[in-house]
């Protein structure tokens, strides 16, 4: 049988790919990667980096390659075949990759490669590899060893069922609203849950926790009761408040006290020093200092917001005493009386297609590319591909998959699915391809799909992820695009893009009512811009929370147990409106729970900083027609973006600001200056 998985010409199959592939692709692949590790480790094989990587990144690259297919499947494709399959393999995928991070044969042959025959890129990747070979347990011996290789591949099985009971938890919950209940909800949401009633023949209309679905529901249902129903049902979500199948209980217990014992056997404290070893951030005093400070100069603003809102709840709306699933709404309601225009009014003009030229018309003009589209298999007919040229050369690809659906995680990413890399198998240049994913409601009927302005800063920011891996100049794959950035340092791309989300001359450009195709009238424009920081001090501390909970989660040895504590004593010295005891939002914290964030979740607010102060050169360095610079444009691309993680990241930024990033733009655009 040939196995689409096995297919390395080109693009992946993903329309060929089936759960029965997976066992025979990871049997090929992981037995031709021990045989590449055999070979380059032998006492006769060279210690030389072009040797190594012939050998085993191109074997590991490939397994790599067809993992990342097989995992990409499993977020936006999810079948209960599928996910036995994933499963099955995922034990034998991470028990490779451990083995590979700790053998002490391969760290001998790395040490003693020279590093006067190394490219920068090379020595940059050289000194990363050295590196995470010490944080995989390549120094450790005997029981500690085997001990540490059982934590990986246990870890690896429960934080994937982590995100199974979200997904699952989340899928699970219906409920079948009234019309009288769904009074006040936008009309296209009203119609699309008719739709998805419909289509299962039940009368009434569906409601599910699906963000497209909940959110609409929470700001606008003049229903106080519907709200709580849903929020309640969103709040509790793999707990053990739900459905006992998907409690996420025990597994958190699990996850922390792994880490902690891995920090332990690595010779550290505790997992957030060990987190912060390949970070920008110093230590976890460090992070803690600049989440506090920030939290005392966001806190007045915070406080005036939640102010604001409960005088306004108690004149305007009747309610004295609001309840955690009131504040969505009135902040809403408050939204629409302070700035006289709503969100669902905004969303009529961002009709998905236009906001997507629109998208595409500043990256071709700021970095000097052009966009079309372009052919390669999908899992969905949703899904569109693109091209990036410059100059009519192949820069790289891309997957968009915009719309939310049932078997799709939650949430927003950018993936890649190949890196740029001068193969030293072949000598030829491969170029990046890379997927981006959202999940926005769909178009209805024959109307294009709406996106919120929200959604709008949703897609500029996983395109700026996107521009990061698809940009990069660099040859060398583990440096190239986003590979070897510091993770505090990897949303400064995608941030940075957001800031566009907020200037009239792009804004008129990518919308066109979806009723009339007039764009964005300046008077909208205007009260948007009004209310950009609108409620930007609770949004700030809301950020903080989470970030400060999942610090102190990562440096408690005593966090299994107590990390319902932990959050508590963290809500009462950040957060300014308490939520219900019966809230388990830590239940499907995905990023630091089953994503990359653990102990990582402040990166959001130490690359805001970094991203503000970047946009903030253009700001500076305006056209005479107000326009952007294209030489800051380029500055910026050839600084940051096409360097990737081949130098050290304050390197770049100082490279493209001359400096050090300081906080003052990020006060400044947020309005708390």
């Amino acid at each position: 049988m040939s196995n689409p998985l096995l297919d390395f010409t080109g693009l992946p199959l993903f329309d060929q790919i089936r759960p029965e592939h997976v066992a025979p692709a990871m049997d090929v692949l992981l037995a031709e990667a021990d045989q590449a590790l055999e070979t380059v480790t032998a006492p006769s094989f060279a210690a030389d980096w072009q040797a190594i990587a012939r050998v085993l990144d191109v074997s590991t690259e490939r397994l790599g390659r067809a993992w990342g297919a097989i995992s990409h499947l499993n977020s936006v494709a999810d079948t209960p075949e599928l996910r036995a399959a994933y499963n099955e393999a995922l034990p034998r995928v991470t028990e490779f990759w451990t083995r590979l991070g700790a053998d002490e044969r391969l760290y001998a042959k790395y040490k003693a490669i020279d590093p006067a025959t190394l490219t920068s890129e090379q020595a940059q990747a050289h000194l990363n590899a050295v590196r995470n070979f010490v944080l995989s347990g390549a120094e450790l011996q005997g029981a500690a060893r085997e001990r540490f290789a059982q934590i990986q591949e246990r870890h690896a099985e429960v934080t994937q069922k982590f995100s199974e009971n979200a997904l699952d938890a989340t899928d699970a919950f219906s409920y079948y609203a009234t019309e009288d209940e769904l009074a006040g909800v936008p009309a296209d949401v009203v119609q699309a849950a008719r739709q998805a009633a419909e289509a299962e023949g039940k009368a009434g209309y569906k409601l599910t926790l699906k963000m497209p679905s909940y959110l609409p529901v929470m700001q606008y249902a003049h229903s106080s009761a519907l709200r709580e129903k849903l929020y309640t049902a969103y709040v509790t979500r793999a707990s053990e408040l739900g459905d006992p199948r998907f409690d996420n209980t025990p597994l958190i217990r699990e996850i922390l006290a792994l880490r902690h014992e891995e920090a332990q056997l690595l010779g550290y404290q505790n997992f957030g020093e060990v987190s912060l070893v390949p970070k920008m951030a110093q230590s976890p005093q460090q992070v803690t200092d600049f989440l506090r400070d920030l939290g005392r100069k966001a806190r007045p603003y915070a406080e005036k917001d939640v102010a604001d809102m409960r005088a306004f709840a108690a004149a305007e709306l009747g309610l004295a005493d609001p309840q955690p699933w009131d504040w969505p709404y009135i902040g809403e309601k408050l939204k629409e009386a302070r700035y006289a225009f709503s969100e669902q009014e905004v969303k009529e003009y961002f009709t998905a297609p236009k906001v997507l030229g629109g998208l595409f018309k500043i990256i071709e003009t700021l970095f000097e590319v052009s966009i079309h589209r372009d052919q390669a298999p999908v899992w969905h007919p949703a899904v569109e591909f693109y091209r990036i040229e410059r100059g009519g050369q192949l820069v790289g690809q891309f997957y968009l998959d915009q719309p939310a659906r049932t078997g799709k995680r939650g949430g927003a990413w950018m993936d890649d699915v190949r890196a740029r890399w001068l193969r030293p198998d072949t000598g030829q240049l491969q170029t990046p391809v890379a997927h981006l994913v959202c999940n926005f409601a769909a178009g209805v009927g024959d109307k294009p799909a709406l996106l919120t302005h929200d959604d709008v800063i949703t897609l500029f920011h996983e395109f700026g992820h996107g521009l990061h891996h698809l940009l990069t100049q660099v040859n060398e794959r583990d440096v190239s695009g986003i590979s070897g950035v510091e993770w505090d340092a990897v949303e400064l791309p995608s941030q940075f893009m957001e800031n566009f989300c907020w200037e009239w001359d792009v804004l008129r450009h990518m919308t066109a009512h979806v009723d009339t195709g007039e764009p964005l009238p300046r008077a909208l424009f205007d009260k948007m811009i009004a209310g950009k920081n609108y409620q930007s001090g609770l949004g700030t501390l809301r950020q903080l929370e989470f970030a400060l909970f999942d610090m102190e989660l990562h440096t408690r040895a005593d966090a299994p147990d107590t990390f319902m504590q932990v959050q508590a004593a963290v809500r009462a010295e950040v957060a300014l409106l308490q939520p219900p005891p019966f809230s388990r939002t830590a239940h499907t914290f995905s990023h630091i729970f089953a994503g990359g964030y653990a102990a990582g979740y402040y990166s959001y607010k130490w690359a805001e900083v970094l991203s503000a102060d970047a946009y903030a050169a253009f700001e500076e360095t305006p056209l005479a027609d107000g326009s952007h610079n294209p030489e800051t444009g380029r500055r910026y691309r050839q600084s940051i973006l096409e360097a990737g993680g081949s130098r050290p990241a304050m390197e770049s930024f100082k490279a493209f600001r001359g400096r050090e990033p300081s906080l003052e733009a990020l006060l400044r655009h947020q309005g708390m200056n």
